[in-house]
């Protein structure tokens, strides 16, 4: 069977060398891959810069974007129905994530804006409701009503990606939110607020944080949930990180201050939702 890396090569050779400039410079504006290098790069060259950066599926995602940018439908056309016959783990779905992937964080929580009731491991990794409201400093990074925590790591560029295990809960809200949102008294996590996020309701319904909501109907209940960020695009997507679904992206975000990720357990409620939310390692595959 052809090899990824070479059908990737045979589409590129059908531009024309005004069409590969345009696409060399809209992978330049990535700022994954340094311009210098790009800059006499012929098409095997960049091929091969694109495979040691984002790994043989990742560089077919960055092609295929990069191809709508410069109206060439008929190779994204080529590409994609090459991929759908590729072999398990290097299907389109399972490319999209594992690109996502490459930009995986190191996300811990933040103690200084967890609410009172909320437990964190000590690792900073896992957070649930406990049932004691603790003697805590309503300092003006905590929340003080909501049962909210967010991550130390703020980003205000570029892309990122974690994952979060969700296992056993019956209710939980995940997703990312800007600095300036309001922390005291109730507050409402949609994207007018400067919230994006997806929640989990009585076990089993799954709703988006739209305006106006989205429900969800995921083929199975997710137990680990993948969160991207692009910066510059303005685009938030969940996936379930197991079986590599997109479960829903907000697009054309305004993003114009720092965002941190955002987690809520939600209430123990008796013991039936006491499984933590946990911050996982992300295991990149090539």
């Amino acid at each position: 069977m052809e090899k990824l890396s070479e059908k990737i090569l045979k589409e590129l050779e059908q531009l024309s060398p005004d069409e590969f400039k345009k696409f060399k410079w809209h992978l330049k504006e990535d700022k994954e891959i340094p311009a210098s290098r790009l800059t006499e790069a012929k098409e095997l060259d960049t091929v091969d810069l694109m495979g040691q950066k984002y790994g043989g599926t990742g560089a077919l995602e960055v092609t295929l974007r990069l191809l709508e940018k410069i109206s060439r439908n008929d190779l994204v056309q080529n590409l994609q129905n090459f991929s759908s016959g590729l072999t398990e783990g290097g299907n389109l779905k399972q490319t999209k994530l594992m690109m996502a992937q490459q930009f995986a964080v190191d996300v811990t929580l933040d103690p200084d804006t967890a609410h009172p009731n909320l437990i964190l491991s000590d690792d900073g990794k896992q957070v649930y409701h406990g049932d004691v409201k603790k003697k805590l400093p309503d300092n003006p990074e905590r929340f003080n009503y909501t049962v909210s925590v967010l991550g130390k790591q703020g980003f205000i560029e570029g892309k990122f990606y974690f994952e979060v295990q969700v296992k056993g809960k019956t209710k939980w809200t995940l997703g990312v939110a800007k600095e300036s949102i309001n922390r005291k008294g109730p507050i409402t996590v949609g994207p007018k607020y400067g919230f994006w996020t997806m929640r989990l309701r009585d076990g089993d319904e799954y709703v988006v944080n739209d305006s106006p909501p989205v429900s969800l109907s995921p083929k199975s209940p997710p137990e680990k949930i993948g969160v991207f960020v692009d910066y510059e695009e303005g685009l938030v997507s969940f996936y379930d990180a197991d079986t590599a679904d997109l479960l829903y992206s907000f697009t054309n975000c305004p993003f114009t201050e720092t965002i941190y990720p955002y987690f809520s357990p939600g209430l123990n409620n008796k013991g039936k939702n006491s499984a933590p939310m946990i911050i996982t390692p992300v295991n990149l595959k090539d």
